[in-house]
């Protein structure tokens, strides 16, 4: 990966941003054209686990509508951009890393290549785990709220919309093993005080699934929960087998802060005590 010097005039720095830049759009442009000359196929590989709740065609693939004269235009252009993003994640991520790794010391350097890697491989399982395991009861707990009360027509571009917003939010809430490992790495959250707080981390676990995932349904946010509680408890697991001796520092150093915490609670409460007994006897 090519990395400029760290230390660089403004307008060179400026420079190398817009070159970087650049090569994100070249990337993005040539997905985008790959991607709509094969948008319908991507469409329906996007619809192939929901395809039971929908009509279908002849062919046995997914009977989907647009209602404007442009709308199928749009449709091929937002399905191409959407799969061009994620198709081109390494690369953007890449770029970003190299504009600003020269910023950083020799040893934090050495963290960024594996954070890389691991980042972009639980951003494809999240996606993987969205579309083979939560699609399927997402949609079926959607579409089943219409019996006896509507029938419904697909449209085209809210589905594939709602899908994509599926895959990026599980794409994304499956970064989380990364974020607690660092939080643990840096000191920043120890471990013993991540383990000992579980009830306040699971409670915003809900709050999170709650928002990430793009609709109302309890379904989706129990599915979305159940899998950010399994990375939880695994990432604290990895963490304490592959940090052992820091964890272990961590904990000692956070019980000996409790301790001079609760004792320095002690000689406060007795000194305020002292000082409401002699304000009593100076009365």
């Amino acid at each position: 990966m090519p990395v400029g010097p760290a230390r660089m005039p403004l307008f060179d720095h400026l420079g190398e941003l817009r070159m970087r830049v650049v090569r994100i759009l070249v990337c993005l442009v040539v997905a985008v054209f790959i991607f709509y000359l094969a948008a319908p196929k991507a469409a329906h590989f996007l619809l192939e686990p929901v395809l039971q709740f929908m009509p279908q065609t002849e062919e046995g693939t997914a009977d989907i509508f647009v209602f404007g004269a442009f709308d199928a235009f749009a449709l091929r252009f937002f399905v191409s951009l959407w799969m061009s993003i994620v198709a081109c994640m390494p690369v953007i991520l890449w770029q970003l890393l190299a504009f600003f790794l020269p910023a950083l010391k020799p040893k934090e350097r050495k963290w960024f290549i594996p954070t890389f890697a691991t980042g972009v491989a639980l951003f494809i399982f999240g996606t993987v785990f969205c579309y083979l395991v939560i699609l399927a009861p997402a949609f079926e707990w959607m579409t089943d709220q219409a019996g006896g009360l509507a029938t419904i027509y697909p449209e085209a571009k809210q589905w594939i919309d709602l899908i994509i917003k599926f895959e990026i939010g599980f794409g994304i809430a499956f970064e989380l093993p990364l974020i607690i490992f660092y939080l643990v790495i840096f000191d920043v959250l120890p471990y013993k005080r991540l383990r000992s707080s579980w009830r306040t981390v699971y409670i915003a676990l809900m709050v999170i699934s709650a928002m990430v995932t793009p609709d109302a349904s309890p379904v989706t946010m129990l599915l979305m929960f159940a899998a950010m509680l399994g990375l939880y408890e695994a990432s604290l697991l990895v963490a304490r087998v592959a940090l052992g001796k820091r964890i272990k520092q961590q904990t000692a150093d956070w019980e000996a802060k409790k301790a001079e915490d609760e004792k320095w609670e002690k000689e406060w409460a007795e000194e305020r005590a002292a000082k409401k007994k002699a304000l009593k006897e100076g009365k």
